[in-house]
C-alpha cells in the first residue's frame, strides 16, 4: 500500500514532504512487532498514525485499545493496565483484568505517556523486555503478546535529565521514533484541511458551504495554530454553524481566533503555577533597584560637576533626567537639597579641585527600602494587593506576611 492508498483509507489530508515521511515511516515499521514512540505537539494527530501501525500490521484482526496516561489517576494506574485480584485495595470487590491482558495478541496505545509514575514505568519496561507483569495484590508472574505504541507531546529527553521518566524505558521504547509535523510546518496544507473540514460540517449540518476570500486564505495559512488540526477543525465547525455569511473575509475570521494568538511574537509559557518567592528574592529586587538608581545619580552628578551648573538650574533644564529618578515628586518644585560650588584652581599644580559636596542623608536599610516598595506597589494599585502582588514580582501570599511583619497596615 503506498502513501496516496493511506491518505485516502485513514482520510489524512495533505502533500506536506514532512507529512509524507511521518506516513512513509509508519507504513514501513508496521508490519513488524517493533515499539514506536510517536511525537509531536497536542492536536496534530499523533493517533491517527497508531491506527496506522496497527491495521497494516499482522496484528489488524486483534484488539486495539488507546489509553489515555494522563488522565488515569496516579493511585488506578497500575490496577487499569495490569488488573488487579479481589481486596487487594480498598473497593476492589472481584479481580479484573487489565489492558495488557485484555489486549494480548493486539496493540496498545498509550497516549501521554510521559505522564505514568515511575512505579508504573518499572511495570511497564519489565512488560516490553519480557513480555510479563503482575496483578496488584498478586505475587504470580503472567504472560501477555502486546504491542505497544507509544505516544506524547512533551520533550522526552529533557524528562529523562529532570528525572520524571526512566532512561532505560525511554531508550526501550524510541526504538523508531515517528515525529508528527506541527500544522504550521506544513502551512501548504491548512487550506486543503480547511475546506475539508468546512465541507464536511456544511453537510452534517445541512448549511450552504463557506468560502473564503483571498484576505482569509492568507490569514488562515500565516496563523501558527499552536492547538494544531484540533484547534483548525473547531474553527471550521464554529464558522459553518454561526456565519450568516457564507463568503468569509479576513476579518470575520479574525474574530474566530483567540486574541493573545494572533500575534506571531514569541510567547510567554506559563505552567500555570504561582511560585512562592522567598526573601531573598525580595531583597535581590531591592538590592538591584539602589544599584540602578545609584548608577543614574552618579551620572547625574558628574553631568552637574562637568556642566558647572548647580541643582536648581539643571533641574529646569533637564527635567526628564531627575523625573526617572524621582517618579513620584514633581521636579518643577523639588528643593534643591544639593549644592555644587564652583570648581577652584589652584595656582601650585594647575589641577581643577572643587570642595566636597553635601550628601543627602539616605537610609540604606534593606527593610527600608522594601517597607518603601511595598507601599509604593499599594498606592499605584490602590490598596489592591493581587496586583501590588504581581507588581513586585511576589505571590499574594508573600504580600500578606510582609505587610504584616512590616506593620504596613
Amino acid at each position: 500500500m503506498d502513501i496516496q492508498d493511506i491518505k485516502q483509507r485513514f482520510g489524512i489530508i495533505g502533500a506536506s514532504p514532512l507529512l509524507h515521511r511521518a506516513i512513509d515511516i509508519a507504513r514501513q515499521v508496521a508490519p513488524t512487532d517493533i515499539t514506536v514512540l510517536i511525537t509531536g505537539e497536542s492536536g496534530s494527530g499523533k493517533e491517527v498514525f497508531s491506527h496506522i501501525i496497527h491495521q497494516l500490521s499482522a496484528r489488524k484482526h486483534g484488539p486495539f485499545i488507546a489509553v489515555n496516561c494522563g488522565a488515569i489517576p496516579e493511585g488506578t494506574i497500575d490496577s487499569e493496565l495490569f488488573g488487579h485480584e479481589k481486596g487487594s485495595f480498598t473497593g476492589a470487590h472481584e479481580a479484573r483484568k487489565g489492558y495488557f491482558e485484555v489486549v494480548n495478541g493486539g496493540t496498545i496505545f498509550l497516549d501521554e505517556v510521559g505522564e505514568l509514575p515511575l512505579g508504573t514505568q518499572a511495570r511497564l519496561l519489565r512488560v516490553l523486555e519480557s513480555g510479563e507483569y503482575i496483578r496488584v495484590g498478586s505475587s504470580k508472574v503472567q504472560k501477555t503478546d502486546v504491542r505497544v505504541v507509544a505516544a506524547t507531546n512533551v520533550e522526552m529527553y529533557e524528562a529523562v535529565r529532570a528525572g520524571k521518566f526512566r532512561e532505560d524505558l525511554y531508550y526501550r521504547l524510541n526504538t523508531v521514533p515517528l515525529k508528527i509535523p506541527p500544522l504550521r510546518d506544513r502551512r501548504e496544507d491548512i487550506h486543503l484541511l480547511f475546506r475539508k473540514f468546512v465541507a464536511d460540517f456544511s453537510d452534517k449540518y445541512r448549511s450552504p458551504n463557506v468560502t473564503l476570500d483571498e484576505g482569509a486564505v492568507q490569514v488562515l495559512t500565516n496563523f501558527n495554530w499552536p492547538g494544531n488540526v484540533r484547534q483548525l477543525k473547531n474553527i471550521a465547525e464554529q464558522i459553518a454553524v454561526l456565519e450568516k455569511n457564507r463568503h468569509i473575509t479576513a476579518q470575520t475570521l479574525l474574530a474566530y481566533i483567540p486574541q493573545d494568538q494572533q500575534s506571531s511574537l514569541p510567547m510567554r509559557l506559563d505552567n500555570g503555577k504561582k511560585e512562592d518567592f522567598s526573601e531573598r528574592d525580595i531583597l535581590y529586587k531591592v538590592l538591584f533597584d539602589m544599584k540602578k538608581d545609584m548608577v543614574e545619580l552618579k551620572k547625574l552628578v558628574a553631568d552637574i560637576i562637568q556642566s558647572g551648573d548647580n541643582v536648581s538650574n539643571y533641574a529646569a533644564t533637564h527635567p526628564q533626567i531627575l523625573n526617572s529618578l524621582y517618579q513620584d515628586l514633581d521636579v518643577q518644585h523639588i528643593e534643591p537639597q544639593l549644592t555644587i560650588q564652583q570648581p577652584v584652581v589652584n595656582r601650585q599644580d594647575d589641577f581643577h579641585i572643587t570642595q566636597d559636596a553635601e550628601e543627602i542623608e539616605e537610609s540604606l536599610s534593606l527593610i527600608d527600602k522594601e517597607a518603601d516598595m511595598i507601599k509604593k506597589a499599594l498606592k499605584k494599585h490602590k490598596g489592591k494587593r493581587k496586583s501590588a502582588a504581581e507588581e513586585l514580582g511576589i505571590s499574594e501570599r508573600t504580600l500578606y506576611r510582609k505587610i504584616k511583619e512590616l506593620n504596613l497596615n
